[in-house]
């Protein structure tokens, strides 16, 4: 705390959040009532512990740490070597790797970072690269482009031809993805997907990729935690590469890995090629802070309770799907093996946009999501759930079955908003759920966010203390 001799252009160092900048403290406090009285169903979302919180807020954010354990452009790390060296260890034991066949670099700051350096360090500008598509579920930084503009460093820098799934059955079309890679003889086929609710045959994806000479990357951001705890396929059993992000199922910060193969010719320099891919190729130092958070989570990862917890996010996500089904809902391959399911609305004459919006005035946190045929990723058929966040807040197969209800009331609301807007227009159909016109759309959204935030604030909340918690200035009474 501040002494009498403190400077008075130092005094603000000393001082909590809440006295400083109580603008800022009011919006994190805003933030933490809106995740305490809702349902969080976005897949690509978590609950973080609060050790990675508090880790993630120390002191550690202080120093600048360019370049590798033992070889820094800066003195004063030898802390901070220790912090990197024990992440990288636990990164490997979280998901059981041999350190003298496999090696991991646990500085990119996001996914995406992380992806794009893989695809430095892996293969050279224009090599060829295949993806799944992203209205088939894949991901952006998987090649994804459109027939007017190349719209990631991954189409602009590489040529991109995306594979896809079945039209019949959705799955990912691996004798299809065998054919076009025969033609177009990638460098690099690149497995995973931000959108696909079922599990990977690497096996297969290995033997087309070692027929056409090409590498194989699986970027598993979305089940990385469900694979750690072997409740999915071992991308590692195959694959030369593996990135993953750090917040979706791993229940860490937002950061990113990337894990990539030592034993062999094949490998010699790789190590060298990714670390410098990472740095100084594709970001600056390492958030320290960040890295001291995914080393909490991955130790947390390694522990026999994080395998039930895996189970518990399956079982819940096959829940839910049940639920929805029950409903007359259809689902893309009709249910999941992982922890997201993905709902086609076109049967309804819904699109994702406007469940989304309802979802949001209800306290539901959805996303819109492409469906398999849909014409244009801007105006989706359907929306993405997942379970692992509800998971985190200990919510079993009966809670997650009231959800499952809830959007069902949801999309039902939907249906009656649509008709009361008298148009499809989005604007319109926003207007008439936020209006008290006497409809009885607006009286059914009341209703149903009142039910919402009663369940939700039956449950815990990760990092914050809910016993404490008051509705905080800018957020009106809600009933």
């Amino acid at each position: 705390m501040a002494t009498a001799n403190t400077p008075a252009f130092n005094k603000v160092l000393y001082a909590p959040l809440a006295e400083i900048d109580p603008e800022v403290q009011n919006i994190i406090d805003k933030e933490t009532w809106r995740q305490f009285s809702g349902l969080e169903l976005i897949a690509s979302e978590n609950l973080t512990s609060r050790a990675a919180i508090e880790a993630n807020g120390s002191i550690l954010t202080n120093k600048y740490s360019e370049g590798l354990p033992g070889a820094r452009y800066y003195g004063g790390n030898e802390w901070i070597d220790e912090l990197e060296v024990l992440c990288r260890k636990r990164a490997l034991q979280a998901f059981n790797l041999d350190p003298a066949k496999w090696g991991v670099n646990v500085q990119p700051y996001s996914g995406s970072t992380a992806n794009f350096a893989a695809l430095t360090a892996m293969i050279q500008p224009q090599d060829r690269i295949m993806g799944l598509g992203l209205p088939d579920g894949g991901h952006l930084t998987h090649g994804y482009y459109t027939a007017k503009k190349k719209m990631t460093a991954s189409s602009i820098y590489f040529q991109s031809f995306p594979y896809g799934i079945d039209p019949t059955t959705h799955l990912i079309d691996y004798e299809g993805l065998a054919k076009q890679a025969k033609i177009f003889k990638p460098r690099l086929i690149i497995c995973g997907a931000s959108a696909y609710p079922r599990d990977w045959d690497y096996g297969n994806l290995k033997a087309t990729a070692e027929r056409e000479g090409a590498f194989l990357m699986a970027d598993i951001a979305h089940t990385s935690g469900l694979i750690a705890a072997q409740e999915l396929n071992n991308p590692f059993e195959y694959c030369d590469v593996v990135t993953t992000t750090t917040h979706k199922t791993l229940r860490g910060p937002r950061a990113g890995l990337i894990f990539f193969r030592k034993d062999g010719d094949k490998y010699a320099d790789l190590e060298k090629r990714v670390n410098e891919a990472v740095f100084p190729a594709c970001q600056g130092g390492p958030h320290n802070n960040t890295i001291a958070a995914v080393a909490t989570a991955l130790l947390q990862v390694a522990q026999p309770e994080f395998k039930q917890y895996a189970k518990q996010v399956i079982a819940n996500a096959r829940a839910l799907g049940e639920t929805l089904v029950s409903h007359g809902y259809k689902l893309q391959t009709g249910g999941t093996d992982n922890h997201l399911l993905l709902w086609d609305l076109r049967p309804l004459g819904l699109t994702g946009s406007k469940v989304e919006k309802v979802c949001d005035l209800l306290g539901i946190t959805i996303n819109k999501n492409a469906v398999s045929g849909d014409a244009s990723a801007q105006t989706p058929g359907g929306i993405r759930l997942g379970t692992s966040a509800l998971t985190s807040r200990n919510m079993t197969e009966g809670d997650v079955r009231q959800v499952g209800e809830f959007l069902h009331r949801a999309v039902q609301l939907s249906l009656v908003l649509q008709k009361e807007a008298g148009t499809k227009l989005l604007k319109d159909f926003v207007r008439v759920a936020t209006t008290d016109s006497g409809k009885e759309g607006f009286t059914q959204v009341k209703a149903l966010h009142k039910d919402v935030v009663a369940f939700a604030r039956q449950f815990p909340l990760p990092g914050a203390d809910v016993s404490t918690l008051k509705r905080p200035a800018g957020i009106e009474e809600e009933f």
